[in-house]
C-alpha cells in the first residue's frame, strides 16, 4: 500500500486545513497517510507519493514549502507528487487562471513535476495576522472560497492513479 506524505504551508489556518482534507479523503480510500507542516515534514524517499501545498501570499507560496521543494526535488523527481495552492481570497470567478509562483515554476521544471492545483482561498478576519491581512479581511477578498467537492474530486483522481500504479506494479 502506497503511503502518502501529505506535507503544507499555512500561516493562517485554511490551508492546513485543505492539507488534512486531503489526507483524510486519501485514508477512506485506503491509505496510509502522514499530514505535517512542511517545515516539518520528512524526507520525500520516505513515502510513496507526496501531496505539496501551500498558501498564495501576494502571489507567492510561503518559503517553507519552497524550501521543502527545493531541498526534496531529488526525492520527488519520479515519485508520483501533486502540488496545490490555496487562494488568493475571493470569489474563483474573479481569479479564473491564478498564476503558479516563478520559484515554484522553477522548481516545477527542474524536478519534473506538473504544475500546482489551485483552490480558492479563505481570508477569515479572525484569523488574519499582520496589517496587510487585517486590511484584506475587511475588504471584498474576505470570506471562505473553498470548494470542498473540487478538493475532494482532485484526491479522488489521486487515489486512482495510486491504486492504478499499485495495480500495475502488481501485475
Amino acid at each position: 500500500m502506497n503511503t502518502v506524505l501529505v506535507a503544507y504551508a499555512s500561516r493562517m489556518g485554511s490551508t492546513r486545513e485543505i492539507a488534512e482534507a486531503i489526507g483524510a479523503q486519501l485514508v477512506k480510500r485506503g491509505f496510509p497517510v502522514e499530514v505535517t507542516a512542511a517545515e516539518k515534514a520528512p524526507s520525500a524517499h520516505l513515502f510513496d507519493a507526496v501531496v505539496l501545498g501551500s498558501a498564495l501570499y501576494i502571489g507567492r507560496w510561503d518559503k517553507t514549502a519552497v524550501s521543502y521543494l527545493k531541498q526534496n526535488g531529488s526525492g520527488l523527481r519520479g515519485r508520483p507528487t501533486w502540488l496545490f495552492q490555496s487562494g488568493p481570497a475571493g470569489p474563483g470567478e474573479e481569479y479564473p487562471n491564478p498564476r503558479t509562483p516563478g520559484a515554484v515554476r522553477r522548481q516545477c521544471r527542474s524536478w519534473g513535476l506538473a504544475a500546482p492545483t489551485t483552490f480558492g482561498g479563505n481570508l477569515d478576519p479572525a484569523r488574519a495576522r499582520g496589517r496587510l491581512a487585517r486590511w484584506m479581511a475587511n475588504g471584498d477578498l474576505a470570506g471562505d472560497f473553498r470548494d470542498w467537492d473540487q478538493i475532494r474530486m482532485w484526491v479522488d483522481t489521486i487515489a486512482d492513479q495510486l491504486m492504478s500504479r499499485q495495480t500495475s506494479a502488481s501485475t
